[in-house]
């Protein structure tokens, strides 16, 4: 199995626009809460040999993991978890992340997250988990690629 690698046909502010205006239909959290479960759901299939130790997001109370592929000068990302709300954080951070140029995600801040409110609506822990995910992201946009 392949990591999808087509390329996003927006700019990276613009899918982060477009994740604020989608979840600011919702009013209540439990709609937000819903949609973005709605969101994980919607995961390509992640394999079993992918849940490896180097792919494994450390700091996260779920199972998260998240396997990186470069092509053509771009990063692409594909994630998991064993948690529905985690499936749908891994949704959002790869929708504005995947498929971006290594220079475009490390200068690229997830401004996304306050601007939804999940800053003031997440768990401590999933918090920290989505915190994580995303210092994982950065990792993966600094380091150097071979294709």
């Amino acid at each position: 199995m392949m990591i999808d690698t087509t390329a996003p046909t927006n700019s990276i502010e613009e899918a982060q626009a477009e994740l604020i205006e989608e979840f600011g239909f919702f009013e209540d959290w439990m709609d937000r809460y819903q949609y973005l479960i709605d969101l994980g759901k919607k995961l390509a299939d992640f394999p079993e040999d992918w849940r490896i130790q180097d792919y494994k997001i450390e700091g996260c109370q779920s199972q998260v993991w998240i396997k990186p592929a470069f092509d053509d000068g771009r990063l692409y990302f594909q994630g998991y978890s064993d948690s529905a709300i985690v499936s749908g954080l891994i949704a959002v951070i790869t929708r504005v992340y995947s498929g971006r140029q290594p220079q475009e995600i490390s200068s690229t801040p997830p401004e996304f997250i306050g601007a939804i409110g999940f800053t003031e609506h997440l768990s401590p822990t999933r918090s920290n988990g989505l915190h994580a995910m995303l210092e994982k992201i950065y990792s993966y946009a600094r380091q150097p690629q071979e294709n």
